[in-house]
């Protein structure tokens, strides 16, 4: 694999357009399971759109304004100090979305509460990547892909949803692809990633287990 190809999957797979990757997955694959098999497409596209620009649009383009400004000397945001500013916003804008997708936007929040829940999750994930950013470079990546791992994979055991299966085992092998490519750009070390995958795991298995 090649920097620029390496490069392309980094941007392609950044930990803040996942969430949106995983709804849309979940939208067309198994909407029963986030309450939204009722709504037909056009209402489906509305919602993932107000769940993009949520969880991807708003984030990015904060982080976008942070590199114009000098705030932050890259939009990867790489360096360790630089990256606790995003991540505190990025943590303020998920948890007002957890907030306003499980109370506040109705009657999203009481037929689909599943979104606040999976939300929520992305939100822990991204605290528990700020915290341990306070002092080692953990991969958000690397969090990001063993979230919707262990999202997918729960849901298939819990609810036997075997329709999961194969958009499970794709996810898995393109995070191989995206592992392998930060480690390429020399983004993280093999230990970074391997506590990524299993923070990002832990948590959205949680989710599921607990809350859904």
């Amino acid at each position: 694999m090649n920097n620029r190809v390496a490069t392309f999957l980094s941007v392609v797979f950044h930990p803040l357009i996942i969430t949106t990757y995983l709804f849309a997955l979940l939208f067309v694959i198994t909407p029963d399971l986030v309450g939204v098999s009722a709504l037909e497409l056009p209402g489906l596209a509305s919602l993932l759109l107000l769940i993009s620009l949520n969880t991807f649009i708003a984030p990015a383009v904060i982080i976008y304004y942070f590199h114009r400004f000098g705030i932050v000397s890259s939009l990867h945001v790489e360096n360790l100090r630089e990256r606790r500013l995003p991540y505190l916003v990025c943590v303020t804008i998920y948890a007002v979305s957890t907030y306003l997708f499980g109370w506040k936007l109705q009657p999203v929040s009481e037929l689909a509460p599943q979104i606040a829940i999976i939300i929520g999750s992305a939100t822990v994930s991204l605290i528990f990547v700020a915290l341990v950013s306070l002092y080692w470079k953990i991969s958000a990546h690397a969090t990001g892909f063993g979230g919707a791992v262990g999202m997918l994979s729960a849901l298939l055991m819990r609810f036997d949803e075997s329709s999961l299966f194969v958009p499970l085992l794709v996810i898995i092998i393109t995070g191989g692809f995206l592992m392998s490519a930060r480690l390429r750009l020399n983004a993280h070390t093999p230990a970074q990633i391997i506590a990524g995958l299993t923070g990002g795991f832990i948590i959205s298995n949680a989710a599921v287990y607990f809350f859904f």
